[in-house]
């Protein structure tokens, strides 16, 4: 069965985004040639899921091929029903029905790039197998936080866990069983 993986980056203090979807605090952390497991971890996933507010950021300031370049599928999960682009479904279906499809599929692992409202649902429901967060050495004092309250306790299990000269920390997890 494929699994579900959560690789994001939040402040000490818990936040993905500051008020305003601001990301700027992510740049503390740029550094020429590292990308913290970025390439490794994608390698071993076909099938992205995000929601519609993380796609139009990327979007932005990355462009459309850091998600869909033609080797993965891309669901957008969104409110507003628009035609697929490539391998970019915008889906407005029950995304729970969704990943559970998914995770039936034969494939890679799949990937939640965000946000924080298709990361709390995936939680509700007890969907997301391994957890890769990196956490960002700033306290951003408010914002969007990265896990909600009101979700059931789940106990993970430490994997292991690595600090970058930029200060940055990666603590991998996975669900326990």
């Amino acid at each position: 069965m494929r699994k579900l993986s959560l690789f994001i980056a939040t402040s000490l203090d818990g936040y993905i985004a500051k008020p305003n979807d601001d990301l700027s605090f992510l740049k503390l952390v740029e550094k020429d040639g590292e990308d913290y497991g970025y390439s490794e971890f994608t390698a071993n996933i076909d099938t992205i899921i995000l929601g519609r507010k993380t796609y139009d950021f990327v979007l932005k300031e990355i462009g459309s091929s850091h998600y869909d370049n033609g080797q993965r599928d891309v669901y957008v999960i969104t409110r507003t029903e628009r035609p697929k682009i490539g391998r970019t479904t915008f889906y407005t279906g029950n995304l729970t029905e969704l990943v559970q499809q998914l995770k039936s599929e034969s494939g890679l692992n799949i990937y939640c790039d965000g946000g924080a409202e298709i990361i709390n649902e995936l939680l509700q429901h007890d969907l997301i197998d391994e957890l890769i967060i990196s956490i960002i050495p700033v306290l951003v004092g408010n914002g969007t936080r990265l896990f909600k309250d009101s979700r059931p306790e789940q106990e993970l299990e430490f994997m292991s866990a690595k600090s970058f000269d930029t200060g940055l920390i990666q603590l991998y997890y996975k669900r326990k069983r």
